[in-house]
């Protein structure tokens, strides 16, 4: 069953994020060494409940903490999404190493991604 499995923190100043999340959380942010500007969260230990995240860039406004849905294939899930009244608000996107992604809003203007990991991706 697809289920949450990332969340990110989109920022105005990152490296202030980065500092505050550290301080008030202890949380490991580092620096991702990907095609984009990007920091990994490690929030809690492996035998820890809880998902792990990432700290970006806010690029709109309206950005605040996005959460992404783990699925076998966005196509499939994408046309679920549209068939039951949901939104696509990008197209399919890449991400080299990591999978495939759609950014979607539901039937209440929430908005969240779809992801499926592909380490194959280019």
């Amino acid at each position: 069953m697809p289920k949450i499995v990332h969340f990110e923190i989109n920022a105005d100043d990152p490296i202030r994020a980065k500092k505050f999340y550290e301080k008030v959380f202890n949380w490991k942010i580092e620096h991702w060494e990907g095609p984009m500007e990007y920091w990994t969260i490690d929030a809690g230990e492996e035998d820890e409940e809880g998902i792990g995240g990432g700290l970006q860039k806010r690029e709109h406004s309206e950005d605040q903490i996005f959460n992404y849905i783990k699925v076998p294939s966005v196509e499939e899930f994408s046309k679920k999404i549209e068939k039951s009244g949901g939104t696509l608000e990008s197209p399919k996107i890449t991400v080299p190493t990591v999978g495939y992604f759609y950014m979607f809003k539901d039937t209440e203007g929430n908005k969240l991604g779809i992801m499926q990991e592909d380490n194959s991706a280019e």
